[in-house]
């Protein structure tokens, strides 16, 4: 299994190379690591639930983040897509997929090709809103992720309704 160490010398680990920053934060070319270990997380995720589904007789969840036909980009083209023109920090994206997942688990869904790129468009966009300091106003992700900008909307306030929670509750120090 691979790890998030950066390759180089021998003993080396260095934490920024192995997120794709340099030693001052700085983003080296190319895009960083983070981003190919959760596009190879979702593709996992989802052949082995499409493989569950057409073997058994279990019914996914049709919802409002299902399309007609699967996209022409597939999973990594599509995370590079949106790395390259939203300009979202690292931590955008692991926080876009922890609310997928918590986002299914909900509403008891399986990520699948139908459903993975319109979630993940509207999970990467409401953390980018929630974690970084400047944003894309939503046409300009509709655009990126190759939605119209109303089906945007729809999906962002399906996501706020939903109210992901990334805040722990603190219990007192007796």
């Amino acid at each position: 299994m691979e790890t998030l160490m950066a390759k180089g010398k021998a003993g080396e680990s260095n934490p920024y190379t192995g997120l794709g920053l340099d030693e001052s934060g700085n983003w080296l070319p190319g895009s960083p690591r983070v981003l190919s270990l959760l596009s190879s997380v979702l593709e996992r995720s989802v052949r082995g639930n499409e493989k569950l589904l057409a073997g058994s007789k279990i019914k996914d969840v049709i919802t409002i983040f299902h399309g007609s036909r699967a996209p022409s980009l597939n999973l990594r083209q599509y995370v590079e897509r949106i790395f390259k023109y939203c300009k979202c920090s690292n931590s955008c994206f692991v926080v876009a997929v922890i609310y997928i997942d918590r986002f299914l688990q909900r509403i008891d869904a399986y990520l699948t090709s139908l459903s993975v790129h319109r979630l993940l468009i509207t999970s990467v966009m409401v953390a980018a809103k929630f974690m970084d300091d400047q944003h894309y106003n939503n046409a300009y992700y509709a655009k990126v992720g190759g939605i119209s900008r109303e089906e945007m909307n729809r999906l962002e306030m399906r996501k706020v309704v939903w109210k992901p929670k990334l805040l722990c509750k603190l219990k007192p120090i007796a």
